[in-house]
């Protein structure tokens, strides 16, 4: 999901959706009703307070400033966004455990694109190779993709191309970021450029420098089609970064009570890229750790819950695969279900809930969130599951999956303003990994809501998780 740049640029788009004003869900929300269930989940949801929320935030930004003004995995900023977390959850009496891994590091240095003498905009993929400082020049080929469902997915797809010694310009779909690069790396090309299959920007990952095979870089919809005219004119390409192996560590705590074969899992990750990260991801750290608090470590529960602050999710999500690597194929069969956490007071917010379509019981988490909403009047949308964010390695592994967003750098639509309020034309975090991701940069009222929503779902799984899984 993330960009990881050696610098950043805020653009006019601040100024105007700061200069709207924060503006929260309807008016005709209802924070105190919520929908039948235990007892445990409305105790928990009323018992979640904004105040101390925002405290956990603010502790979180003062740790940026003292620490050059980021969290970043592996870096002392983050270490201290741990030992903040743990202190609390010890306190508690939790069972708090800290994990330490490697993980690939990676920064952009430069992304540059020149045809027929005009800056197209490129994206890097993450954990490919680089091109020379100054960047390639070389032919472009197209590959087809008219007829073809696969379009360079296969070596055949090149049996009629001239790549050797090129730069292959070919559609996404059909198969992964590592297989295009590959098959055209196979094929002689010296890069590869994929452009989008729906609207809007790429950035994509080949989520290990092990898979990259030449540098590759990612176009939007509209100028990959337009540079499918420029096919046998000379191009230009920069692609390059920094990657660099790194550790970290994952936060764990769980509760002394409840069933330890069927475990309520909540994740999200606790550092930041580019800034303080408050709206990404404080904000969700936040919320899972005032309902950790809330909850207590020997609650009368059903099934134990467990509370991950993940690292390096923006590294292809590190922490969380050296998590569920840890536990083993026994260790995640007792994980019950997974709930994800991400970005819970996004500036000019909406409320989306992940599309459960797998694995199974991934609907009835969806549906539980839905429902919530729906009692506080709040129209909510459902946002599709996708390779960005830790929950991704949970539903990789089987694992019922859901979870809460408030929208990063898509843009907010006209519909979307209708329901929630906010500003149409703009990012839903116009400060998305960017400097000014700060305490300014929150939603406080979208935070509450999703907060709550989140005790509410975790109090009633806590209690049974019999509609998602059966036990």
């Amino acid at each position: 999901m993330s960009r990881r740049r050696a610098a950043v640029a805020v653009t006019g788009a601040l100024v105007a959706v700061m200069a709207s004003g924060v503006i929260g869900p309807p008016a005709s929300a209802s924070p105190n009703a919520t929908p039948a269930g235990p007892a445990l989940a409305r105790e928990l949801a009323h018992q979640v307070s904004p105040g101390r929320i925002n405290d956990h935030l603010e502790a979180f930004q003062r740790i940026s400033n003292r620490n050059g003004g980021d969290r970043e995995p592996g870096t002392e900023g983050y270490r201290q966004s741990v030992d903040y977390a743990a202190r609390k959850l010890d306190r508690a009496g939790y069972t708090v455990t800290r994990q330490d891994f490697q993980f690939n590091w990676f920064q952009t240095l430069a992304e540059k694109l020149t045809a027929a003498g005009a800056n197209v905009p490129v994206i890097v993929m993450d954990y490919g190779p680089s091109t020379p400082v100054g960047g390639v020049t070389a032919p472009l080929v197209v590959v087809p993709s008219t007829g073809d469902a696969t379009p360079g997915c296969e070596a055949s797809d090149y049996a009629n191309i001239a790549a050797a010694g090129k730069i292959v310009l070919v559609e996404r779909g059909a198969c992964s970021f590592i297989v295009k690069q590959q098959t055209a790396a196979a094929a002689g090309a010296i890069a590869t450029l994929i452009y989008n299959n729906v609207d809007g920007p790429l950035n994509g990952s080949l989520n290990d420098p092990s898979n990259g095979r030449v540098p590759t870089g990612g176009l939007s919809r509209a100028d990959g089609l337009a540079l499918t005219a420029q096919a046998g004119t000379t191009i230009s390409l920069e692609l390059r970064s920094l990657q660099q192996v790194r550790t970290s560590a994952n936060l764990i705590a769980q509760t002394r009570t409840g069933r330890e074969d069927n475990v309520v899992t909540i994740g999200g990750h606790l550092d930041s890229i580019g800034g303080a990260g408050i709206s990404d991801n404080a904000t969700g750290a936040a919320a899972m750790l005032e309902t950790a608090l809330r909850l207590g470590s020997r609650p009368r529960v059903t099934n134990a819950v467990r509370f991950i602050f993940f690292s390096a999710q923006e590294f292809s999500f590190a922490g969380a695969t050296a998590y569920l690597n840890s536990l083993g194929a026994d260790g995640q069969h007792k994980i019950g279900l997974y709930l994800n956490v991400e970005m819970l007071g996004s500036p000019n917010a909406g409320y989306f809930v992940l599309h459960g379509l797998k694995p199974a019981g991934s609907d009835k988490i969806e549906q539980a969130f839905v429902d919530y909403f729906t009692a506080t009047r709040v129209q909510s949308e459902t946002a599709p599951m996708s390779s960005r964010w830790d929950y991704n390695a949970f539903a990789n592994a089987g694992i019922p999956t859901g979870g809460l967003f408030t929208g990063a750098d898509s843009v907010k639509t006209q519909a979307q303003v209708d329901k929630w309020g906010g500003t149409a034309g703009q990012p839903f975090d116009v400060c998305y990994q960017l400097a000014c991701d700060n305490l300014r940069n929150v939603d406080r009222v979208a935070l509450n809501r999703n907060a709550r929503a989140l005790a509410w779902v975790i109090g009633s799984y806590a209690t049974s998780t019999q509609s998602v899984n059966g036990r």
